[in-house]
């Protein structure tokens, strides 16, 4: 590990010390309350993150610590004891106040409480309501095309359909994440559900009444699409919430939402054939429903003493929204790197693999693939429940190596149980990294702008994805489909080496949920003028 030699010791002695990242005190935000929203009525507009990253998650090969720098000022020094956070109240500061590439960080202040285990009432909640939505939107794609057939439009008709979703989803988001940071995120995503809710009777009653007209089911996604943006990044900060063990929790939601990919297909398709593209809709909008009403029953720990609420402007929150996503250099070259990845490896795979499969060996068999597939994201997330890496990001990087044996296995021309195989492996590689993914960022981020960034994260996840899709076709018709799928697998191992290629992530330290205040070991001073100094 690299480090100043005065450090090394501090820094040693806070890894059990857990803390939110934040930004110092030359940002104007010298520290924040790990504050939490609360319950349907506490009115409280802080962010929760009950599981927050440790102050010692300087990474090898890029963590420097800086210490009594000027940048930083009285903020940053121990011998102040308090640094003064936005808003004028008083709270402790870490010494080792700065990573480098990982932005500040600080202790957390959270009252002495017990450890909250992974399944409780309110988790369990969270899980039915994530597997709920899940389901529901595995069978939209299934009641769109069948739907939209059935009445006389064409393959584009369903890809607008589906774009008029996608695309105010991927452009709104991250205002959804700072409208999550200014009001309840409990509230907003039960109001996103009831907006789909609505959204979805709406287009069951147009189907019902064989009134299908393409410009109103792309105004009904567009709704939905909006809804999504305002719920999804509240996902984010719930589930640290929730429980201590932030990687058993997403763990655990992770083969949720696989299970429910596995069935959603399967039983819209047998809506479909037993009663009607609106009968899938109707059950859409059960799902939602249903997940409305384990949000209502949810209740998520009170806010904390002292919470910094958001009193500035939008475009204030949104631009400190930014400006804490680029101070994180292992979260944008993430984003970066999976630009590339989705542009050349997973845009592309998806309808390639579709069309040479059902081509070459018919829908049944690329049933059996998808199934594969899903499959192995389950057991990704069995195994997510069980390892335990000290290096999160660099065991899922390893983990997404695996990934290359879905292309690859298509574009060789392998038989169907070959293939199912790779599928199966794949699967596994690709759900193991989201785990460490999504844990890494609720876990190292702030509580008072995890929604916010997350947003981030999922914007700059999702932007290239329509790109690589696109460029599919053409590629597959100036190289040959099998060609595009090899290339695929050797691209996944080419983005999986530059993932491990930067020091930022593949150092990264994991943090867990902080320990309460009286268990805490004391942290060695630090005298001044030693380290860094800006």
């Amino acid at each position: 590990m690299t480090m100043t030699s005065s450090g090394e010791e501090p820094l040693r002695a806070e890894r059990s010390d857990r803390a939110p990242a934040d930004r110092s005190a030359a940002d104007g935000s010298a520290g924040r309350n790990p504050a939490e929203d609360g319950s349907a009525d506490d009115g409280s507009v802080g962010r929760s993150h009950a599981d927050v990253c440790v102050a010692g998650r300087v990474s090898e090969g890029d963590g420097v610590a800086e210490r009594g720098s000027a940048d930083h000022g009285s903020a940053g020094r121990r011998s102040t004891g308090v640094g003064v956070a936005r808003g004028g109240s008083a709270e402790p500061w870490s010494e080792a106040s700065t990573v480098a590439g990982s932005g500040p960080v600080r202790p957390d202040i959270v009252a002495d409480r017990p450890a909250r285990p992974v399944w409780s009432r309110d988790f369990a909640l969270f899980f039915v309501a994530r597997a709920m939505a899940r389901l529901g939107d595995t069978m939209l794609p299934v009641a769109l095309a069948a739907g939209l057939l059935q009445y006389g439009y064409g393959v584009g008709a369903v890809g607008v359909a589906m774009a008029a979703s996608a695309a105010p989803f991927a452009g709104l988001v991250i205002f959804g994440g700072v409208i999550a940071d200014r009001f309840s995120t409990r509230k907003l995503m039960i109001g996103a559900d009831l907006v789909r809710l609505v959204a979805q009777a709406v287009a069951a009653a147009l189907f019902f009444a064989d009134h299908v007209v393409l410009w109103q089911i792309c105004v009904i996604g567009a709704a939905n699409g909006v809804a999504g943006a305002v719920f999804q990044p509240g996902v984010a900060s719930t589930v640290p919430r929730l429980a201590t063990d932030v990687q058993g929790a997403n763990g655990a939601i992770r083969i949720a939402e696989s299970s429910a990919q596995l069935a959603g297909p399967a039983l819209a398709g047998l809506l479909v054939a037993f009663a009607s593209a609106g009968g899938v809709f109707v059950a859409h909008a059960a799902t939602f429903a249903l997940s409305a009403l384990c949000l209502l029953l949810l209740r998520l720990p009170p806010a904390a003493p002292g919470s910094r609420a958001h009193s500035g402007s939008f475009k204030a929150d949104l631009a400190e929204g930014w400006r804490e996503f680029r101070s994180r250099t292992w979260m944008w070259a993430v984003i970066v790197i999976w630009c590339v990845y989705m542009i050349s490896i997973w845009g592309p795979t998806v309808p390639l693999v579709a069309t040479e499969v059902v081509r070459e060996h018919g829908p049944r068999a690329y049933g059996l693939i998808n199934s594969a597939l899903g499959a192995g994201t389950v057991i990704g997330g069995l195994v997510a429940l069980r390892l335990r890496p000290r290096r999160m990001l660099r065991a899922g990087s390893f983990a997404l190596f695996a990934f290359a044996c879905f292309p690859a296995s298509v574009g060789a021309g392998l038989g169907v149980a070959a293939m199912s195989a790779g599928a199966v492996i794949a699967g596994a590689g690709t759900s193991l990294w989201g785990v460490m993914w999504a844990t890494s960022v609720q876990t190292q981020v702030a509580p008072d702008v995890l929604n916010r960034i997350h947003a981030y994260d999922v914007a700059g996840s999702l932007a290239m994805m329509p790109v690589g899709q696109a460029l599919a076709g053409p590629a597959a018709a100036a190289l040959g489909a099998d060609h595009v799928l090899l290339l695929a697998g050797v691209m996944t191992l080419v983005v999986s080496t530059a993932l491990l290629s930067v020091p930022a992530i593949r150092n990264l330290v994991r943090a867990d949920g902080p320990v309460p205040l009286g268990q805490r070991e004391p942290v060695t001073p630090v005298r001044a003028g030693r380290g860094r100094s800006g």
